[in-house]
C-alpha cells in the first residue's frame, strides 16, 4: 500500500544531570568536589533513505524518541552523551508541525540528513561551584530537557512534469509509452492509487521525471474522494500536462473537464497554476464525426490556444504526437530553474516551541539598537541570512515575536542600526 501522510511524535532526549561527590583518598583530608558532568542527550536525525518510497513504516512506529545522557560520575567522570535517533525517510518527504501545519523541513534537493530537534544539554558537576567561599558544594546542575513534538509527514513526489486529469483519460498509458514506468492499467475509475514515476529519454534533450498524478475529480480540493492526498503531489511539478478525452467516451465535455480540473487546483493551491501547462487532447483514435460536425481538438484548440497554452492531438493508444509534444515539454523546462521545488522552513521546534523565553531591545547610541534573548540567537544559527528567502523568514519571525513592535516603541526610525550577536541590520518600515 502507498502511505503518502503521518503523524509521529518525537522527542529528543534529556541531558544527563551533573553529578555531587567529594574526592576521597587515603591521606588526603579535604579532597575537595569531582563532581563530573552530564553527557548530552540524543539528537533526533531525519535522513533521506532512495531506497524509500512510501511512508508506510510509519504506521506501525509511531513514537521516536532519542536516549537520554548519562549522569556525570564521581573523580571528574563525563557521562556518556545519549545516542542519535536518525529516522529514515524517502526523498521528498515534507515535516511539518502538527499543530500548526507549519514547514520544519522538507527532505529534498541537496538535504538528505536534517538535525530536528537537539538533544539537551548535559548539567555540570559541582566541581564547577567551588569557590573560596564555597568550598564544599553540595550541589550540580540537571541537564535540560529534551524537546518534544508531533510532527505530521508528507510524502510530496518530485517530478519535473505531472500528468493531470479526470480518471480513465489515459494518463497510465501516456506514461506507459513515454517512459520505462510499468502502471497498472485498466479501463476503471480510479485505476491509479498510486503516483506512478517515469524518466522520458529522448535523443537530443535532458531526461526528465514525468509523474502521473492519480485522477482528480471536482471536489477533490475539499478532500473529495482522495482529493488531498492526489493534489499535494502537483505541488512540485514545473510543467502540468492536462489529458483530456477528446473523443468524450464517457459523455464529459473535455474543456470542462480541463476548467474543473483548473479550478480543484486554484483552490488547493493557486500557486501551481502559474506554471506552464499543456494540454493533451488524448484518444483522437476514437473520434468519428458526422458530415458537419466540428473537430473537437479544433474546439479545444480555438478555447485555449489564445490563452498561450498549447493542445496537441495525441493518441497514447497508437503512439500518435506523444514525441512532438515531449520535445516541446522539454524546450519549457530548460527555460525553467532545474533545481526541485523546495519548500522553505517555516517552523523551527527549539525556537517556536519555547515562545515564551525573554528578549531585550535596548537603545544603545544614537541611532543603534541591540536586540539579544535566546530566541534570537537561536534563529540567527539555524537560518541562512544570505538567501532571500531565509531573510525574509527571519524578517516574518521579528515581526510575529513582536520584536519590531518592540523596536518602533523604543523610538526606532528608517535608517537606523540594529545589532543582533554579531550581525548588524539596517531598519526601514
Amino acid at each position: 500500500m502507498f502511505i503518502d501522510s503521518a503523524k509521529i511524535f518525537i522527542k529528543s532526549g534529556k541531558g544527563g544531570d551533573g553529578h555531587v561527590s567529594f574526592r576521597r583518598e587515603l591521606f588526603v583530608a579535604a579532597g575537595g568536589p569531582d563532581g563530573g558532568d552530564g553527557g548530552r542527550g540524543g539528537d533526533i536525525i531525519f535522513e533521506v533513505d532512495k531506497g524509500l518510497n512510501t511512508l508506510n513504516d510509519f504506521r506501525h512506529i509511531r513514537k521516536y524518541v532519542a536516549k537520554s545522557g548519562e549522569e556525570g560520575g564521581k573523580k571528574r567522570c563525563h557521562g556518556a552523551d545519549g545516542e542519535d535517533l536518525i529516522i529514515k525517510v524517502p526523498e521528498g518527504t515534507v515535516v511539518r508541525d502538527d499543530e500548526t501545519g507549519k514547514v520544519i523541513t522538507d527532505m529534498s534537493g541537496d538535504n538528505l540528513r536534517e538535525v530536528i530537534l537537539k538533544g539537551g544539554k548535559g548539567g555540570i558537576g559541582n566541581m564547577h561551584f567551588a569557590t573560596a567561599t564555597m568550598q564544599v558544594p553540595q550541589y550540580a546542575k540537571p541537564g535540560q530537557p529534551g524537546i518534544e513534538q508531533w510532527v505530521r509527514l508528507e510524502l510530496k513526489v518530485i517530478a519535473d512534469v505531472g500528468l493531470v486529469g479526470y480518471p480513465n483519460v489515459g494518463k497510465s498509458t501516456i506514461l506507459s509509452m513515454i517512459s520505462n514506468a510499468k502502471p497498472k492499467i485498466a479501463n476503471y475509475h480510479f485505476t491509479t492509487i498510486d503516483p506512478n514515476l517515469g524518466i522520458v529519454d529522448l535523443p537530443g534533450i535532458s531526461g526528465f521525471a514525468v509523474a502521473d498524478i492519480p485522477g482528480i475529480i471536482e471536489g477533490a480540493s475539499e478532500g473529495a474522494g482522495l482529493g488531498f492526498q492526489f493534489l499535494k503531489h502537483i505541488e512540485r511539478t514545473k510543467v502540468l500536462i492536462h489529458v483530456v478525452d477528446a473523443a468524450s467516451t464517457e459523455g464529459r465535455d473535455p474543456i470542462e473537464d480541463i476548467e474543473t480540473i483548473n479550478q480543484e487546483i486554484e483552490r488547493y493551491n493557486p500557486e501551481v497554476l502559474k506554471r506552464p501547462w499543456v494540454i493533451a487532447a488524448n484518444k483522437t483514435d476514437a473520434i468519428y464525426l458526422e458530415d458537419g460536425e466540428e473537430d473537437p481538438v479544433e474546439r479545444i484548440r480555438k478555447f485555449y490556444e489564445p490563452k498561450g497554452v498549447k493542445v496537441y492531438r495525441i493518441s497514447a493508444a497508437t503512439n500518435q504526437g506523444l514525441k512532438e509534444m515531449l520535445y516541446d515539454v522539454s524546450k519549457i523546462l530548460d527555460t525553467l530553474d532545474p533545481s526541485p521545488v523546495v519548500f522553505e522552513r517555516e517552523y523551527i521546534p527549539q525556537i517556536d516551541a519555547g515562545s515564551t523565553l525573554p528578549y531585550t531591545v535596548e537603545h544603545e547610541e544614537e541611532n543603534v539598537f541591540r536586540v539579544e534573548g535566546p530566541r534570537i540567537e537561536k534563529m540567527l544559527g539555524y537560518t541562512n541570512l544570505d538567501s532571500e528567502k531565509g531573510f525574509a523568514f527571519f524578517q516574518r519571525f521579528l515581526k510575529e515575536s513582536g520584536i519590531l513592535k518592540d523596536l518602533e516603541d523604543a523610538g526606532i526610525q528608517d535608517g537606523d542600526t540594529v545589532k543582533m550577536y554579531g550581525h548588524q541590520f539596517d531598519y526601514y518600515k
